[in-house]
């Protein structure tokens, strides 16, 4: 055989494995390749249901966070609204105390206002020397609010001229009895006693009291206005002659035994009295009297 035909066949051996291997090599591809795309299905299919599963649980955690976010903050809302309402009621009661204390001090500024015009018209009474309407307006006065200094000030105007008035009407009561009119001097004693019972000169207005009493024919209410003289000791000058009263009284009444009972006081007690002569004098009468009737 010669030479080249033998290099011929050995080339197309060559070439018939070359294609052979290159056969398998294909198919081995094929193979690999038809593997890999099973394999990249199978990835897609699982990267699927991740994402299917990543989706839902997403979803799922979402909604949950939601609802956790809407829950908490409703339950801060209603805290919150629970803390404002409160603010609120607490602002609604400042308000309202702050009204009521404001309403309070309107009322007493207006109060303090009236007072201080009435005060300043008791001021000017009181300059006028005003006696009876000072006297007549003290207890309207006193209920206003005034201060300490005003009250002070009006109250010892007050007695002074409460004093004064008694005084005056003591006076008239004397005047009275001197011309007889014994029924209107008893009444302006009654009102020197009405305006000032714990004045000096009350153990005075009793016993002139007394005696127009006696001479108006009241014998018994001059008798207890008599003994009281005759017991108090403010003003012991008048007691001798509340003793003599006194024993007047209770013969105009008949009880002859308390009229020598009073005299033998006044001897008693008093024995340099100038009633002592009247006394005496008196006391004799008495004991004839008792001994005509006995």
């Amino acid at each position: 055989m010669p030479a080249s035909m033998r290099d011929t066949d050995d080339e197309i051996r060559e070439i018939r494995t070359e294609i052979i291997e290159s056969r398998g090599l294909v198919i081995k591809t094929n193979n690999l390749t038809n593997s890999l795309a099973a394999d990249i299905k199978s990835i897609a299919k699982r990267q699927a249901s991740y994402e299917r599963r990543f989706t839902w649980n997403s979803a799922v955690a979402y909604v949950l966070f939601a609802t956790l976010s809407f829950v908490g903050l409703k339950l801060w809302s209603d805290v919150r609204i629970n803390e404002i309402e409160s603010e609120q009621e607490g602002l609604r009661e400042e308000v309202s105390e702050l009204r009521k204390d404001l309403a309070e001090e309107t009322r007493r500024t207006q109060q303090r206002e009236q007072a201080e015009a009435r005060a300043a018209a008791f001021y000017t009474m009181v300059r006028r020397k005003q006696r009876t309407e000072v006297v007549e307006g003290y207890e309207e006065i006193r209920q206003q609010q005034l201060s300490t200094a005003e009250r002070a000030f009006f109250k010892d105007a007050h007695d002074h001229f409460r004093q004064e008035l008694s005084v005056q009407a003591y006076q008239k009561g004397l005047g009275l009895m001197r011309t007889g009119r014994f029924a209107e001097a008893a009444e302006s004693f009654q009102e020197a006693e009405r305006l000032d019972d714990d004045a000096p000169h009350m153990p005075a207005v009793h016993y002139e009291l007394a005696r127009a009493m006696r001479k108006l024919g009241r014998h018994g209410e001059a008798s207890i206005l008599a003994k009281e003289v005759l017991e108090q000791t403010r003003d012991k000058e008048l007691q001798p002659d509340a003793a003599m009263l006194l024993a007047r009284c209770a013969d105009d009444l008949g009880n002859i035994d308390d009229a020598r009972n009073a005299l033998r006081t006044l001897l008693r007690r008093w024995p340099r009295s100038a009633l002592v002569p009247d006394a005496r004098r008196f006391l004799g009468e008495l004991n004839l009297k008792l001994w005509k009737r006995k």
